[in-house]
């Protein structure tokens, strides 16, 4: 399977089970999108018919092309065949049981009201509620218990808001610590914030502890305060932007993520990545907004070209910003075309309800965040571990070819079969299709592919 796309100005060409990009001329080009369906010589006519006034493109180069291109099947690295469709129900066996990340719902109650949280402003369709210390560190004692032949393990502290519960977040960093060299491994945490509570005190222990802290904007003020209010209504934009601009110039401007959400309102997101960036921050998120279809924050049809423009623009700001010598981070379009991820991972996915799973308040392992609240999807907890067998059964059966759906797509070995929660949610299936979520998955791969190979070119 190949996928020939134009941006940037080049002519680009994937060989999808190869993983080869190939940046070629436009002939090129029209004879590999020709290449496996039509003679050789109704495409020598056609190339003839569309470039009459090119003195290069003649018989003897064009045979020259179809040559090359011969060569690169040859060699495996065009119009290559799909070898892994066997591996897609094995990989996720041999590390079953394997458990390398958690995110510890540190908080269930925020000190924000933003109307379009999917986490219902922490409360997760349940109770308000702070993890103790004893239940995050049963937590993390079963993560080291479930992580046999895993050195480094991975833990976020979510929310809600998790510095609403900031002792406990120290008492089990500190845990972890003592446990590292006894027990053979190596924590790395992540702090997920609103902002609201950053201090010195939190700037400090996240400087020393987090290998990365996720920090919640949405750009311009006035779309980050029309929903990202306190409980009183009011915008939280003037407060946390220079705690923001404080912390990450002491974390020396890296090991940091500014994350947006765009929704329905403002799908010109792009403009609000430019205010981050006027605002002094260069490592960047922007995430289209998760709720359901009839909230008037969602995405809708109309929508979906703007942003798919919205991506296209901003894969040229990045190009521009690269030249000048002010490159910024787009954590969407980070992607690497000469290692990236293993076969397993492309086939697998992210883990969730295998390798990964959320840990509420009380101890209750969950799927992903996105599952918590939501009873049938409850694994087990932290001191039985994983009792319902046969949801985590589900999860483990999921992967890209589960989904008859993805078959034919080009991005499959990109997205994985992409987020099971958002699949849920839309189809009411974790193997289910979120269709809108895969058309910006495919612009944004898009996108992503042509920087690198700009980036390549240049060098």
């Amino acid at each position: 399977m190949i996928h020939c796309y134009q941006l940037g100005g080049l002519n680009i060409v994937l060989d999808i089970y190869s993983g080869s990009v190939h940046v070629v001329d436009e002939v090129a080009y029209d004879i590999i999108g020709m290449y496996e369906n039509t003679p050789k010589e109704e495409i020598i006519e056609k190339i003839l018919q569309k470039y009459p006034n090119r003195e290069e493109v003649n018989q003897e180069e064009i045979e020259g092309c179809f040559e090359q291109i011969e060569e690169l099947r040859k060699a495996g690295k065009l119009f290559t065949p799909d070898t892994f469709s066997p591996m897609a129900g094995t990989l996720k066996a041999k590390t079953s049981g394997v458990v390398k990340a958690l995110c510890l719902h540190i908080a269930h109650a925020c000190n924000l009201n933003c109307s379009y949280c999917f986490a219902s402003q922490g409360k997760y369709q349940g109770e308000r509620a702070l993890m103790s210390f004893e239940v995050g560190k049963q937590a993390l004692d079963f993560l080291m218990d479930h992580s046999t032949g895993r050195r480094n393990l991975e833990v976020d502290f979510f929310g809600g808001e998790p510095l609403m519960n900031f002792d406990v977040v120290k008492q089990l960093v500190a845990y972890a610590r003592e446990q590292e060299k006894a027990r053979g491994k190596n924590f790395r945490f992540t702090l997920t914030t609103n902002g609201m509570l950053i201090d010195d005190d939190v700037i400090e222990f996240a400087n020393k502890e987090m290998s990365n802290v996720v920090l919640s904007l949405d750009g311009r003020k006035e779309v980050h305060d029309r929903f990202r209010v306190d409980y009183q209504g009011k915008g939280s934009w003037e407060k946390i932007v220079p705690k923001f601009q404080k912390l990450v110039e002491a974390r020396g401007h890296k090991n940091y993520y500014m994350r947006g959400t765009f929704t329905h309102h403002n799908p010109d997101f792009l403009n609000d990545i430019k205010e981050m960036l006027n605002l002094g921050f260069t490592e960047l998120s922007m995430e289209p907004v998760v709720c359901a279809p009839d909230d008037p924050s969602a995405l809708t049809e109309e929508d979906l070209p703007i942003v798919m423009e919205q991506y296209e623009q901003l894969a040229q700001l990045m190009l521009e910003r690269r030249k000048a010598g002010k490159p910024f981070t787009f954590y969407h379009y980070m992607i690497d075309l000469k290692g990236g991820p293993c076969i397993y991972k492309r086939i697998s996915g992210c883990g969730s309800g295998t390798e990964y799973m959320a840990v509420t308040p009380w101890g209750d392992l969950y799927p992903c965040h996105q599952f918590v609240g939501d009873e049938k999807f409850k694994l087990g907890n932290v001191w039985d571990g994983v009792t319902n067998h046969p949801i985590q059964g589900e999860f483990a059966a999921c992967n890209v070819y589960s989904r008859p759906e993805c078959q034919d797509c080009w991005a499959k070995l990109y997205c994985s079969g992409g987020c099971a929660a958002n699949a849920y949610h839309a189809t009411g299936k974790i193997t289910g299709i979120y269709e809108s979520g895969c058309q910006l998955f495919r612009k944004r791969m898009e996108c992503a592919i042509m920087l690198e190979a700009a980036k390549a070119l240049e060098e």
